[in-house]
């Protein structure tokens, strides 16, 4: 936008203006051991890293009603029981969220501490047929706590959604 201003010589000057476009990202995840909520920490952390909005909440503080109210959304859920996700709490308001979900940059990650990541396998393919923008491809998985190089690709989650901060000079 141009602002132009009188200075005090009589001459007009042309005074640019910066704007900035936040994104606003929200982490939604659910964690029985804890070790899921420290992959969700460091989620919100590379997401604030990038000069973005990290909005930390648990499975009952989010619904489907709030899905257009962010530019993307991390999703995380440790693997349960024969490798799927979280059956009284996250599954249902994931399965809710999930047809408007089209087109929405997401990113998935989870722990586990048995099997191979199947659940994360089947997870991403339910997203690929709901037609959601998968960051990166796959989700992020680590065997029970994360490690230094688990956390730090939860960190690069924080890329998820459109350029987090940039400035529009006109």
């Amino acid at each position: 936008r141009f602002n132009l201003e009188i200075d005090s010589s009589g001459l007009i000057e042309n005074k640019t203006e910066r704007m900035i476009f936040m994104s606003k990202i929200a982490v939604v995840y659910w964690s029985g051991t804890g070790n899921t909520e420290v992959m969700a920490n460091a989620v919100a952390k590379g997401i604030v890293e990038k000069g973005a909005e990290a909005v930390v909440l648990t499975p009952d503080g989010f619904d489907e009603g709030m899905i257009d109210d962010f530019d993307g959304i991390a999703f995380g859920c440790p693997a349960m029981g024969a490798e799927v996700l979280e059956e009284s709490e996250f599954e249902p308001m994931f399965e809710a969220c999930q047809s408007k979900l089209t087109g929405k940059p997401i990113a998935l990650f989870g722990s586990y501490g048995w099997g191979d990541g199947q659940w994360m396998r089947d997870w991403e393919a339910r997203m690929a047929a709901a037609g959601a923008k998968i960051q990166g491809g796959t989700g992020v998985i680590c065997q029970e706590a994360p490690d230094e190089e688990a956390l730090e690709r939860c960190r690069k989650l924080g890329q998820i959604g459109r350029a987090s901060c940039r400035e529009r000079v006109s």
